[in-house]
């Protein structure tokens, strides 16, 4: 009895760190009906430059800047000067989401690798069993640590 209750602990506190780690691990993703695709980030910011470049060809604007800029005073003389080309508004890039393992993922992972080493070292009865439990203890603290370092870092 004991030992089958203890493979049944084991049991669960293996998918019970396997389901920790899958879960930190995410991708985001878009549903589109009934199909689910990755959601494509510009990091270049490309679209921001095709944009850019479109303004720059409208006839408008072209005819503007060929155009001598009249100075009639000298208070106007600094605003003349300055033709339509600058913009003031600035478009930011949107913000995208790191990509890679996150530092609570990390974390787990190392804790696990770390805690099962260091329970079948100290167990030296039944190191399945040490190692079972020393990787779940240490991927929970390993997570909890770097959760904490990924909020400080604003990733959540």
């Amino acid at each position: 009895m004991k030992k089958r209750l203890l493979s049944i602990f084991s049991v669960t506190a293996i998918m019970v760190a396997l389901i920790a780690f899958m879960a930190s691990c995410g991708n985001k993703r878009a549903e589109l009906g009934d199909k689910t695709v990755l959601v494509p980030v510009d990091t270049t910011g490309f679209a921001q430059f095709q944009a850019w470049k479109a303004q720059q060809n409208q006839p408008a604007t072209i005819a503007a800047l060929s155009k001598p800029a009249a100075r009639t005073s000298a208070k106007s003389k600094s605003s003349a000067s300055q033709s339509g080309s600058m913009s003031t508004s600035t478009q930011y890039p949107a913000k995208t989401k790191p990509k890679g393992w996150s530092k609570a993922a990390k974390g787990a992972a190392i804790g696990a690798g770390g805690g099962a080493v260091i329970g079948a070292v100290i167990n030296k009865r039944n190191r399945v069993v040490g190692a079972v439990i020393g990787g779940v203890a240490g991927g929970a603290v390993g997570y909890g640590i770097g959760r904490h370092m990924d909020k400080k870092d604003g990733r959540y």
